[in-house]
Formats: structure tokens, C-alpha cells, sequence
């Protein structure tokens, strides 16, 4: 009897656990579903100015861990920092990333996303897509991890370079030689180069 109530647990237990994973989506479909909701963002020709800019950022934001991704930039250095200082670099790094890439995909000319498909390990995942545009197909990679049953970008890989890897070379550089305060001011520079774009005011 107390043999029956073991296994009855046991399977109990495992279809639980079915149960949970196919809740989940998939990184493929999570990603796809933000890209997608990019994309029609951009093809709206009714959105325009700030609130297209603001709905990219929210949008951005939903999808990417931040403080993953300046744990990973940081590297050996994010542990040297000061809770102040770790929290600093995650407000400029994601801001940064933000408008950078909101300020390349405003010039949008229908480019296709083409998914390649995914590779999964535990927690940790990875999509492989191809973007569309002109007579060129660039090759780009999201690295994920599970969170609370979202799947959430922490690296992106365009033709073979990682974007983590990149901003860890120079980042660390500087706070090797400088220290964060040097860090910071520079991150703030380039926040508001990027903004201040041409095409960025009066647009729309």
C-alpha cells in the first residue's frame, strides 16, 4: 500500500511537471512574438515621434534582462562594484542599449526576419535568426534565459560577434584604467549622442 502511494506521488509529480513545461513558450515563440510586435510598430505609419519611440522602448524592455546582461558585460568587475555602482551601470547600460537600437530600427525599410530555430539547455537557450534586407542576409543569434516562465534576451549574436563580449572588452578597459566614475560619463556621452541623432527631432 505505501509502495501504491510512492508511485501515485511519483506520477502525480511528473505530470505536474509536464503540465508546467508545456506552459511555457518556446524562446523561438517569445522571440518572434517581440520581434513581430517591432516590426508592426514600424510598418504603423500612424505612429510617429515620442510615442513611437516610447512603445519601441516598452516593447525592448519586456524582452531583454538588463541586469543579466550588465552582470555578464561587467564580468569580474561587476563584483568589484558597489551596490550603487551596479545599479548605476544598469540604468546607463540599458538606456544605452535602448537607444542605440531603437535609433537603428527607426530606419526600417521592410526587412524580413527569418527563424532558423532554437537550441535549448536547461534554463538557458538559444535562437538562431536571419534578417532580410536588400540583397543581404545578416545572421543573428538571441541568447536567453528562462525567468519565471518568460524566456528573456541577454546577449545578442550578429555575424558572429556577440554584443555582451564586445561592450566587456571596452567597458572593462576603461574601469581597469579609469574607474567607474570615467565609466559612467562616457555612457552618459554616448546616451545623449545617440538621442540628439540626426532625424531624431521633429521626426514624425
Amino acid at each position: 500500500m505505501r509502495l501504491m502511494k510512492i508511485l501515485g506521488m511519483a506520477l502525480a509529480g511528473l505530470l505536474l511537471f509536464d503540465m508546467l513545461a508545456l506552459a511555457v513558450p518556446s524562446p523561438r515563440e517569445q522571440v518572434k512574438q517581440t520581434v513581430d510586435q517591432v516590426l508592426e510598430v514600424l510598418r504603423n505609419k500612424t505612429l510617429t515621434g515620442q510615442p513611437r519611440r516610447d512603445t519601441l522602448s516598452r516593447l525592448i524592455r519586456a524582452r531583454f534582462d538588463f541586469t543579466i546582461m550588465s552582470q555578464r558585460t561587467l564580468g569580474k568587475y561587476w563584483k568589484e562594484a558597489t551596490p550603487q555602482e551596479q545599479t548605476r551601470f544598469v540604468t546607463l547600460f540599458s538606456d544605452l542599449l535602448e537607444a542605440n537600437y531603437v535609433g537603428r530600427i527607426e530606419d526600417y525599410s521592410d526587412e524580413t526576419v527569418n527563424y532558423l530555430g532554437e537550441r535549448v539547455d536547461g534554463d538557458l537557450a538559444e535562437v538562431d535568426t536571419s534578417i532580410h534586407s536588400g540583397n543581404i542576409n545578416i545572421p543573428t543569434s538571441y541568447r536567453l534565459v528562462l525567468k519565471n516562465g518568460q524566456w528573456f534576451v541577454y546577449d545578442v549574436i550578429i555575424e558572429d560577434v556577440s554584443l555582451i563580449k564586445n561592450y566587456r572588452n571596452s567597458y572593462g578597459e576603461i574601469v581597469r584604467r579609469e574607474g567607474y566614475a570615467a565609466l559612467f560619463a562616457r555612457m552618459e556621452e554616448k546616451i545623449r549622442e545617440l538621442r540628439a541623432a540626426p532625424g531624431k527631432e521633429g521626426k514624425g
